[in-house]
């Protein structure tokens, strides 16, 4: 309970631009004693927490833990209807599921970091060196996420349903998911599991997050949450490396200004959607404004398929045709499971009709 209380606090200070030191003196208190507070290791008086929500103009229940569960807050969400509530529903079954199979087999895996108070792009650079990535692609994105303590379902939505994912952290297990709506592009796909790990890394104790798919259109995004913004930021950042493209662009491509189907080549290297390069390449001044917008309209299956005769983005073939990809790791636990005789062979090939 401490750990979320100063969490919660940490956040809502750095929402207002707030400083340990200007909240110190607003409560009557040393920044020290905030400083423990947010690391977890003190909990507040109940005078003291009183005057910490009113000062961050906040409930006072919002530092506690949540007396409802977080699935039940995530159904309560505006603009979902019957269909994607039954749908959810699945998906928190298939939370349970894992859940189980790890506490079977006895393999937990710690949670990454919070991050407080960085930019996105400081943020990517930072988990990218934590996470000994380099300046290379990501090749399996899925499989590191789920190593770093992100449970990833990649989970078939029809086209009724729009949303490109969620991102759900059950406080009480201590267990953070996300489901990555599996009849997306493989490129959108990988798109979408970095923008639930920026909420994993950052928004953890913010509540759950269900992401619409206008979120990836620039002009939808802005009337979003700021945390959308960041995320997309950080998504990009984090699959595609500064540095690398520099290096590309003067070893092969060898102009300042690069063309369309320059940016299919980058994007087929680094394993991402058409609209995250250009989006990567803008920001870098490799594409101006004007032909960002006119790259927009273009159709990249048609192109890629022209130049290089296959695509790498599943434009045309979805692979979520399967309700549900469970990962090579969550397999591997049902496998462990069944060979401990902790579930039987019925219940372990219902994970692989």
């Amino acid at each position: 309970m401490i750990k979320i209380l100063g969490a919660r606090i940490r956040k809502s200070r750095e929402d207002l631009g707030i400083t340990q030191d200007d909240l110190a003196k607003a409560i009557g208190c040393s920044s020290e004693f905030i400083s423990l507070l947010e690391l977890g290791k003190r909990a507040p008086r109940l005078e003291s927490l009183l005057l910490l929500a009113d000062y961050l103009k906040k409930d006072v229940s919002y530092f506690l833990p949540e007396k409802d569960n977080a699935f039940n807050v995530l159904l309560r969400k505006e603009g979902l209807n019957k269909k994607s509530k039954s749908e959810l529903k699945k998906f928190r079954t298939y939370c349970d599921e894992y859940l189980k199979l790890e506490k079977l087999t006895g393999r937990r895996l710690p949670l990454a970091p919070l991050y407080h108070n960085v930019s996105a792009e400081r943020m990517a650079e930072e988990e990218r060196y934590r996470l000994g990535l380099g300046d290379e692609p990501i090749r399996d994105i899925f499989s590191l996420l789920e190593l770093n303590g992100l449970h990833i379902i990649r989970y078939y939505l029809t086209k009724d349903i729009e949303i490109s994912g969620v991102f759900i952290f059950f406080e009480e297990q201590d267990a953070a998911f996300a489901l990555v709506n599996s009849s997306q592009s493989l490129g959108r796909q990988v798109m979408i599991a970095a923008h639930e790990y920026s909420h994993y890394l950052k928004d953890r104790y913010g509540g759950p997050v269900i992401d619409n798919l206008d979120i990836f259109i620039d002009e939808y995004l802005s009337l979003y949450h700021p945390r959308e913004s960041f995320a997309q930021k950080f998504a990009v950042n984090f699959l595609i490396t500064t540095s690398k493209i520099h290096e590309i662009i003067r070893k092969d491509i060898r102009k300042k200004n690069i063309i369309f189907e320059d940016v299919l080549y980058l994007k087929r290297y680094f394993g991402v959607s058409t609209l995250a390069m250009l989006r990567k390449l803008a920001g870098m001044e490799y594409i101006s404004p004007g032909k960002f917008a006119e790259y927009q309209k273009l159709d990249p299956d048609k192109h890629e398929q022209e130049i290089f005769r296959n695509l790498t983005e599943d434009g045309q073939i979805k692979t979520g045709r399967r309700k549900i990809l469970f990962s090579d790791r969550f397999r591997g636990l049902v496998f462990e499971a069944r060979r401990k005789n902790k579930i039987s062979d019925e219940k372990a090939a219902t994970f692989f009709r």
